[in-house]
């Protein structure tokens, strides 16, 4: 009798972490169109839309929802996930929602392309790790000789793992071959069933690997793995920077970008929200898995404890030259993946 490693539930969780987790790469073209106005609207609102994906970004907009702190500017407070990258980019085409956490890199490819949309700040600031079957690994210089998988090819973590390889005179394809795989879920059964030994994942993939790697039955089977080299630490290491990238923060769609009274209102309570999920991990690991039936409360409990010093509230203005150092790597490899160019002032909301 065989024993399946993970299981079709857990699957379909570690996949959708994954891929909430991982940054989305560039959409394609798109023709936006023109939204209702809602500028200068006196009072309150009949509804606020607040949406973003399963990652660690959405969980302070769960908790506005749930908390009631926008009650005094809206009827009717509602969080609702966007799954996909099509899903997105439907919502924000269609001025469906009014504030949407997305990664950086897609709010200046949508903004490039047409869609009315700002940035309001920046809250992740990095969620990337390796996970290995090897202890001791503690920079990529470490992973010479050896075989990664990486899911999802061309996004922007393969980008960024090659950059900071590639800055330390490690070349990929040599001196470390990268294995692609479809999905994060890929990635960790080739390590749980010893087929690979090290992988780049997101969280709250990570987290949720490593709690199933150590539960009953698959850790009869599966080796032990460990949360391996942080990649916002190799970054800050061999850029010559602070040890984090902007990787996801809150967008404005429409009219709610000119509403700035309900934005500074949003930016207060986003704070607090944020803050909250820093200091309370297991209640918001239940709040989340309230939300989304397929993250389990220990995991993003985990997450958000292995995401304390990358869960930082800047706003977008503040951040611009962090963001465009960012950007910038990223059109030297990848252009599509922000559309091209880098996004004008336009772009930048927020508190500065």
């Amino acid at each position: 009798m065989s024993i399946s490693i993970i299981d079709h539930a857990t699957r379909r969780r570690l996949l959708i972490a994954g891929a909430a987790g991982a940054a989305l790469s560039a959409a394609a073209p798109l023709r936006a169109q023109p939204a209702a106005s809602t500028a200068g609207t006196p009072g309150r609102r009949a509804g606020l839309v607040l949406s973003g994906p399963f990652a660690g970004v959405s969980y302070p907009l769960m908790r506005i929802a749930d908390s009631g702190a926008l009650s005094d500017v809206a009827d009717k407070v509602e969080f609702r996930s966007w799954k996909t990258p099509d899903h997105l980019r439907a919502l924000a085409i269609e001025q469906s929602a009014d504030l949407v956490a997305m990664p950086s890199n897609v709010a200046a490819n949508l903004f490039n392309r047409g869609v009315p949309l700002a940035l309001l700040d920046i809250s992740t600031w990095g969620m990337l790790w390796m996970v290995s079957r090897e202890a001791g690994l503690r920079t990529l210089a470490d992973f010479r000789g050896k075989e990664v998988v990486m899911p999802f090819r061309g996004d922007m973590p393969d980008i960024l793992f090659r950059l900071l390889a590639e800055r330390q005179g490690i070349a990929v394809g040599k001196d470390i071959r990268l294995r692609y795989v479809a999905s994060p879920i890929d990635a960790m059964q080739l390590l749980i069933t010893r087929r690979a030994d090290h992988a780049l994942l997101a969280e709250p993939a990570v987290s949720m690997g490593l709690r199933k790697s150590q539960s009953f039955p698959v850790k009869v089977i599966a080796p032990d793995l460990h949360r391996s080299v942080d990649l916002q630490q190799e970054w800050g290491r061999v850029l010559g920077r602070a040890p984090r990238i902007p990787q996801a923060g809150i967008t404005a769609l429409g009219g709610v970008r000119s509403d700035a009274a309900l934005l500074a209102r949003f930016e207060q309570e986003h704070a607090k929200a944020l803050a909250w999920c820093q200091a309370q991990p297991e209640a918001c690991g239940e709040m989340a898995a309230r939300h989304v039936e397929m993250l389990t409360p220990e995991g993003v409990a985990d997450a958000m404890r292995a995401t304390q010093s990358t869960m930082t509230l800047v706003g977008a203005t503040q951040a611009r030259p962090e963001l465009e150092f960012f950007y910038q790597q990223l059109l030297e490899r990848q252009p599509g993946l922000v559309g091209g160019k880098l996004p004008p002032a336009a772009f930048y909301a927020g508190r500065a």
